[in-house]
């Protein structure tokens, strides 16, 4: 997922040559999905700043960093310290003008650029068919565990104007919500 979100990034915005990466190292995942990025950044040229929010308090010196180390793009991991904090962390982008990747569609509703993750709607659809299953008396242990199919792009169009930016129409067309 984290490098399909830095590939976003750079078809978004092609000349970046560092991201600046927001996460929590204690949060599960993150250390996997750092791995990932730089997997993908190496690939793309670009260098990665890993930015540690371990505590709200941690958020606008993380920009402060950011902007010092000159990052042309950012990505944000999933981490629960993030979720009452998505608002701010989207404003101080659009504020930084830094392109900035979410992993969640909300981040987008909140005014973040763009997100691209997992549709939680189709894993609440697959939920329901275990629920179902269960319910007729199948044993949990005994159901395979499934990785998700759906992944969702969402692009908010006044984000991009506000940093001056333009997403370009390719990217625009795979994207399931566009917010004007």
């Amino acid at each position: 997922m984290s490098g399909k979100q830095l590939e976003l990034l750079k078809e978004i915005v092609p000349r970046f040559s560092r991201v600046a990466v927001l996460g929590t190292s204690a949060e599960p995942g993150n250390a996997q999905a750092v791995r990932e990025i730089e997997l993908a950044a190496g690939a793309f040229g670009v260098k990665l700043q890993y930015l540690e929010i371990a505590d709200p308090r941690d958020i606008e010196p993380a920009f402060q960093a950011a902007k010092k180390e000159q990052a042309g793009a950012m990505l944000v991991l999933q981490t629960p310290v993030f979720n009452p904090k998505r608002k701010q962390i989207a404003e101080l982008a659009l504020q930084n003008r830094l392109p900035a990747i979410y992993p969640q569609s909300e981040w987008v509703d909140d005014g973040g650029l763009m997100s691209h993750g997992v549709s939680f709607v189709a894993l609440y659809h697959r939920a329901a068919t275990y629920v179902d299953k269960i319910l007729k008396g199948a044993r949990p242990a005994d159901l395979p565990v499934e990785q998700p199919t759906k992944f969702e792009l969402f692009i908010n169009l006044k984000g991009a104007r506000q940093i001056g930016l333009t997403i370009p129409p390719t990217v625009l067309a795979r994207a399931d919500k566009v917010i004007r």
